[in-house]
């Protein structure tokens, strides 16, 4: 099935324009003329170059995710049929590449497909809680509540998610600016300076002529830096990818100071926040575990899901292999043994995973504070000493000169 662009005028004269699909262009054109549409041109829609190249086409956001779950499950409570749903869904939507999927979800839900199993075949844009929760929804029939519950899920991570790339950035701006004026004053600055002290003959102190050696050599082998330090980034990224080095990286990231605290509590409000969802969607509880731990973000803590899942599978309460793991605080797996004891597990994992939602705000929080003065004093350390470096020979010249 093509995707055909119309134009042409309505009953009132007015201009119309939009797109169809249809099996070929004679059917095309008696679709448009049944819309009561006098027509002036139909085509077969140009491919744009994100239909040859999905990958810039553009990247589906969260925010796009949520604007069209919550749609999808308002059409749903209207009783309006599933492929229509899809229909006006793919036409109002304008990322390029959000709107190939779901015109892709659609074809395959009117060739037969579930829509769950349409859903599945395009990962980089729906994982797997989206997918089984789609499922879950389809077997109980009450798709519009699942996918209302999806879209408070998206909006809860999505936030959780901002929280952390706030409290980042502000520190790696920072520290990328001073790398940038430290560079500038040494490889064009410095030298000017170097050039002075050495036509004066002043005889420099120890501080001056560490900063000039620095200047040298840093002017010397700039070219030869810039390419180490790519490949240095270049290397790590590989070794991240695989096993043993994201095992190491993200071993590094939980115990390191102040950081370690923030991401640990991000990674107990995400398994608290996806596993309480499935459960309260009717997904048992290993599916929920198996996909939560494909989710976690953290190579330690899902091998932690993984070993919980495994005693679990074997009959064990929820909450005693998780404390074993020593990933989740005591606070956190004791909270589980109650609401697993009262038969409310999944309300129990949202009020823990709004619990943490606070307690990364506060650790965010702690880490601004805690990083501005060390930001600043790193600022006076580096940019400070290598300006007092050259300014001590010239106040050694104007005692010369004074005399």
């Amino acid at each position: 099935m093509a995707v055909y662009v119309w134009a042409g005028t309505d009953r009132a004269g007015k201009r119309q324009k939009g797109e169809i699909e249809a099996d070929n262009l004679p059917l095309a054109r008696q679709m448009v003329v049944r819309k009561g549409i006098a027509i002036r041109a139909v085509r077969v829609k140009p491919k744009a170059l994100g239909d040859y190249f999905p990958a810039i086409a553009g990247k589906v956001r969260d925010k796009d995710k949520v604007v069209f779950v919550r749609q999808f499950a308002t059409m749903i409570d209207a009783g309006l049929p599933l492929v229509q749903c899809l229909d006006i869904l793919q036409e109002q939507q304008e990322n390029a590449n959000f709107k190939r999927v779901i015109r892709q979800i659609k074809k395959d839900v009117e060739e037969g497909s579930t829509l769950s199993d349409a859903v599945k075949k395009h990962p980089k844009v729906f994982d797997n809680l989206f997918h089984n929760l789609i499922a879950a929804g389809e077997i109980g029939g009450i798709l519009d509540v699942i996918l209302n519950r999806l879209a408070a899920y998206i909006e809860k991570i999505a936030q959780l998610k901002k929280k952390v790339k706030g409290a980042l950035t502000y520190p790696v701006i920072v520290v990328a600016i001073a790398v940038i004026v430290v560079a500038v004053i040494l490889i064009w600055v410095i030298p000017v300076f170097s050039r002075l002290f050495l036509d004066a003959g002043v005889k420099l102190p120890g501080m001056t002529l560490v900063v000039m050696n620095m200047s040298d050599f840093a002017k010397r082998y700039f070219h030869w830096m810039i390419i180490a330090l790519i490949l240095l980034i270049v290397g790590l990224r590989q070794f991240r990818k695989t096993t043993r080095g994201r095992d190491i990286f993200d071993r590094l990231l939980l115990r390191a100071p102040v950081f370690g605290v923030l991401i640990r509590k991000v990674a107990v409000a995400r398994f608290t926040r996806t596993l309480g969802t499935m459960l309260s969607s009717g997904v048992p509880i290993l599916d929920g575990l198996e996909v939560v731990a494909a989710t976690a973000g953290n190579s330690v803590v899902e091998k932690a899901i993984r070993n919980a899942r495994l005693s679990i599978s074997e009959g064990r309460p929820v909450a005693e292999p998780l404390a074993e793991t020593h990933v989740f605080p005591p606070m956190v797996t004791q909270m589980i043994a109650v609401g697993e004891a009262t038969g409310a597990l999944d309300s129990m994992l949202g009020k823990i995973a709004d619990f943490y939602d606070e307690e990364v705000d506060a650790a965010v929080g702690v880490l601004t504070s805690m990083l501005e003065p060390l930001l600043i004093l790193f600022l006076g350390v580096t940019i400070g000493g290598l300006l007092v470096a050259m300014y001590l020979p010239i106040f050694q010249l104007a005692d010369v000169v004074g005399r």
